[in-house]
Order: structure tokens, then sequence, then C-alpha cells
């Protein structure tokens, strides 16, 4: 059921409804809010909307790499099972 949470991004204060509980909503703001942070260090004196785009890049570009990674992993563990059954199909005839 949704609910709505209280969440501070950036200095500003919004009410978000959510599926998930209050402190997954929270990690969630606090990762955003971190990001967000480390793009205003970096950058200087972006407007507001800059940092927001850049920071949504970035994690927009972090998720892909761990779906890349995913997918890798997913592709070794199934050529891996394969040639285990083959060695095991082997052992028996």
């Amino acid at each position: 059921m949704e609910k709505p949470i209280r969440v501070r991004i950036l200095d500003h204060e919004y009410l978000l409804k959510s599926d998930e509980d209050e402190a997954r909503v929270n990690e969630i703001a606090d990762f955003v809010n971190l990001k967000l942070g480390e793009i205003r260090e970096a950058g200087g004196k972006l407007s507001e909307g800059k940092v927001a785009i850049l920071a949504a890049f970035n994690i927009a570009s972090d998720y892909f790499q761990v779906l890349k990674e995913r997918n890798d992993m997913m592709k070794y563990v199934q050529d891996r099972a394969r040639s285990l059954n083959s060695q095991i199909d082997a052992l028996s005839e």
C-alpha cells in the first residue's frame, strides 16, 4: 500500500508515495543526495538542474555497468554448468 514519505533532496523537501518501506525510501534518498553532492563538489557552479542531470547520468551508467557484470556472470555460470554437465555425461558413458 502506498504511503507518503517525506524526503529531503538537494535542500528541497518532497513527499513521495511508495510501496517501499520508509527505511528503504530514505536509503535511496540518501544515495541520490550522495551522488548529487559528488557532482556539486566536482562541478563548481553548475545549476541545480545540470547537477541533477549529471547525477542521473552517473547513476544510470553505474546501473548499466552492474547489469553488464551480472549478465557476464550469468553467461559464465551457464557455460561452466554446461561444461560440468558434459564432463558428467562423459563419465557415465
